[in-house]
């Protein structure tokens, strides 16, 4: 059975034009088209499509709005379109804070170079948000819901307050900016240990996504830039289009920041990074795999756990998307499994 989507776009060239891509080979059914957030939500409850592409910047109603209101009177799966400037990528956290899924750049050369593949990946990120429907229709108390008999929490929090590991590296794809943010707002000021960010998200928005998460933070967040010291309290975020790597040099942790090369599917790669820091940190690190889209991050957990270091994964109930988290669980590495609500009690009592 097709998918329904339904398109939001004020440029009517724009809604044509995805109608165009999703429908060429059958997979997808446009059931409408909106030219504002307001007609947005009034075909949204006439049609209940089971997914919804939404611009963010449109007169009468703007995409964000639309999205809280959908969101709260007829919950549907959403993917952003976004432009690509600062205001652009702020807008787009917005969004995603309203209940977005995941978000594309508008233009299409931006997504990528090559328009074949440009079109592959709409199709994928579609058809991969629109799978979400029934996790965002189901009440928020069961998607919360802690599981006590995998819930290692008092043994964890004792870990942390003894300083067993030294680096916290989060690594998240698709609905990982909510989740990171809030699990950092948690953490208070005096955290003893550095924390490294690996999320997939494009340049021009990993540098709104770090201003953002340091104004609502307690602890200093900001973009990693080439030979970073790792610092207690400091979080570094991954530059999006680059990799990110962890080197040891005269008694001190730094980072080191490579440029993407052909052959990489991401950029950062959670897989790169977390090689490295098996390497620097052995037995002393802790991995967070959080929501997201695909296996990055499954190689390097495997290469960390046999260097001795933990690995937790957040539970399927809060992922936005039970890929990744997945992909370490079921490679047998992971040592606990936590809600998103158990990870955001945790680190909030690290000392």
């Amino acid at each position: 059975m097709a998918i329904r989507v339904l398109i939001v776009d004020d440029s009517h060239f724009m809604c044509k034009r995805i109608a165009e891509i999703l429908e060429e080979d059958g997979q997808f059914k446009v059931v409408g088209m909106a030219k504002n957030g307001s007609e947005a939500i009034a075909l949204a409850a006439m049609t209940e499509p089971d997914v919804i592409t939404m611009d963010v910047e449109m007169p009468v109603m703007d995409g964000i709005t639309a999205v809280k209101q959908i969101m709260a009177e007829t919950p549907t799966p959403i993917l952003m379109f976004s432009a690509s400037t600062h205001v652009g990528a702020q807008a787009t956290l917005d969004a995603l804070d309203a209940g977005a899924i995941d978000f594309l750049p508008k233009q299409f050369n931006e997504i990528n170079g090559d328009h074949e593949i440009a079109r592959h990946i709409l199709k994928s990120r579609v058809r991969s948000v629109a799978l979400q429907a029934e996790r965002i229709k189901r009440p928020q108390a069961l998607v919360l819901k802690s599981h006590p008999e995998r819930s290692l929490y008092t043994m964890s929090r004792r870990k942390l307050n003894r300083y067993e590991f030294e680096l916290l590296v989060i690594v998240a794809s698709t609905g990982g900016p909510v989740a990171i943010q809030k699990i950092l707002t948690k953490i208070p000021a005096q955290c003893p240990i550095p924390i490294l960010l690996v999320q997939h998200m494009p340049g021009n928005f990993t540098s709104s996504f770090a201003e953002r998460l340091n104004a609502l933070c307690k602890i200093q967040v900001r973009e990693a830039v080439n030979h970073d010291e790792l610092l207690p309290g400091l979080v570094l975020l991954a530059p999006g289009g680059q990799q990110i790597e962890v080197e040891a040099r005269a008694g001190k942790r730094f980072i080191v920041l490579k440029p993407k090369v052909a052959g990489d599917i991401y950029s950062p790669c959670a897989d790169i990074t977390l090689t490295t820091v098996a390497k620097v940190y052995r037995n002393k690190a802790l991995a967070i795999v959080l929501t997201g889209m695909g296996a990055d991050g499954r190689e390097g957990a495997k290469i960390m756990q046999q260097a001795g270091s933990d690995i937790w994964a957040q539970d399927e109930a809060s992922c936005t998307i039970y890929g990744m988290p997945k992909a370490v669980v079921d490679a047998g590495v992971v040592a606990k499994i936590c809600t998103l609500v158990e990870l955001m009690q945790i680190f909030r009592e690290i000392n």
